[in-house]
């Protein structure tokens, strides 16, 4: 019996309430590697036969890995739209990859820390995923997955230039290294722009929610390397964990300085935030998600006494186009219209239990940052 996408993802709720270090400010961590069969033309250039014979080869040889038991395993063109917004909703696959039709699928594991696109840009598009700052993790859950299929396939690979891509910013070790970070306080500080201007220096790239190209809705980046040729996995990984502790630093030191300094205005944006989110009748996605990154760092200072922070995380998921069609699925095709006032009425049923946030002033006539996240 084949169980629908649907039924397999784990729920929003609980999707929101992994914990992880420093998940105050890292949202997650994500170690991608892309390969490619040798003798074997790269998907762009492919025709579909050839693309249809590729994805019959790799997805048992997926799917039969331990990590991989009970995955949910599907060919691109037997998945509906939606579900494939969702999945790129959740950061499980690309924009591109939704894209893909017949030649093209995907494996997931049951705990969704493993996804492999097959057929994306490359042959191979393996990633895996961690809460929090868990880099290092990643990078040894994912190598142990391209261990066991190097094994069983041939790569494309030089002993030049090493794992060959489509792509040439992918060439050598193929590896992409990321992570998700929510940066309220040095946006509100407007530090956000050095900070960037800092890591591109670094070699490093800052992307906005859906990667390149996109918008860093919710005050939320993605950090990720751009080198991948030329320096080894680890010291890659290193690199880029170290940058990203700085950033949370920073990011730490930006709340700290706010609430020091320009308490009122840290105040007055998380309460307006609330007040909108919990009583507006007519609210678009982009909104919604600024706004609710404004009450997530309100519960991170604590403003929020009784409120689960994961309650944030679980209505960023819950509010974004596919999930709010998908919770209505009774009904046809919601229209833009339509959807604004649907994810209006369900921010104010999730909200109605929260009380607006409380101000605890401390001698210095601020609030005292919460510093409990430890790793």
């Amino acid at each position: 019996m084949t169980i629908s996408l649907h039924d397999f993802l784990i729920p929003p709720a609980e999707s929101a309430r992994r914990r992880g270090p420093h998940d105050q400010i890292v949202m997650s961590s994500r170690v991608r590697l892309a390969r490619n069969l040798k003798n074997a033309s790269f998907p762009g250039w492919a025709k579909k036969p050839e693309r249809i014979r590729i994805l019959e080869l790799l997805q048992p040889a997926i799917e039969r890995l331990p990590e991989m038991k009970d995955s949910f395993s599907e060919s691109m063109d037997a998945l509906a739209v939606l579900d494939k917004q969702i999945l790129v909703e959740r950061h499980l696959i690309s924009r591109e990859h939704a894209a893909r039709t017949a030649g093209s699928g995907l494996v997931l594991n049951r705990e969704e820390s493993l996804c492999v696109m097959i057929n994306e840009e490359d042959h191979l598009r393996m990633q895996a995923l961690r809460p929090g700052l868990q880099l290092k993790q990643a990078w040894l859950a994912i190598d142990q997955v391209d261990t066991a299929l190097e094994k069983k396939l041939e790569y494309a690979f030089s002993p030049e230039v090493g794992y060959l891509t489509a792509c040439p910013t992918n060439l050598g070790t193929g590896i992409r290294v990321s992570a998700m970070l929510h940066l309220p306080g040095l946006v509100l500080a407007e530090q956000i722009n050095a900070i960037i201007q800092s890591v591109n220096r670094l070699g490093l790239a800052v992307r906005g929610l859906y990667g390149e190209g996109t918008e860093a809705l919710g005050n939320v980046f993605q950090v990720s390397n751009q080198q991948t040729l030329g320096e080894t996995e680890t010291t890659i990984v290193e690199r880029l964990d170290k940058v990203l502790s700085q950033i949370i630093e920073h990011e730490e030191n930006a709340r700290a300085t706010l609430l020091e300094k320009k308490p009122k205005m840290v105040y007055n944006h998380i309460g307006r935030a609330y007040g909108i989110l919990a009583n507006a009748h007519s609210i678009s996605s982009k909104e919604t998600m600024n706004l609710l990154s404004l009450m997530h760092l309100g519960m991170d200072l604590n403003l929020f006494p009784g409120a689960d922070r994961s309650l944030t995380d679980e209505l960023f998921i819950l509010t974004q186009p596919a999930h709010l069609q998908r919770c209505h699925a009774d009904r046809e095709r919601l229209s833009a219209e339509e959807r604004d006032l649907l994810r209006a009425d369900m921010l104010r049923e999730h909200l109605r239990n929260v009380s607006r946030p409380v101000v605890k002033p401390s001698a210095a006539g601020g609030a005292k940052l919460d510093k409990t996240d430890k790793p």
